[in-house]
């Protein structure tokens, strides 16, 4: 069976939980998701699309 989640969807629960429970504080999270988008933007974008995607596909375990 396969889920597809928007990525934002995944994330924003993540950061919802690790601010609710582990004591995150919100500026931190919203520091990260800043830095996120300007990473998005420079040369390292391609090699993080590639890593992205490449666990994605070891995690639905399929191989095409």
């Amino acid at each position: 069976m396969t889920v597809s989640l928007p990525l934002v969807l995944v994330l924003g629960l993540f950061a919802w939980t690790a601010v609710k429970y582990l004591g995150v504080r919100t500026w931190i999270v919203v520091l990260i998701a800043l830095f996120g988008f300007w990473l998005s933007h420079t040369f390292f974008a391609p090699a993080i699309e590639t890593g992205t995607r490449t666990g994605v596909t070891v995690i639905n375990g399929s191989h095409a």
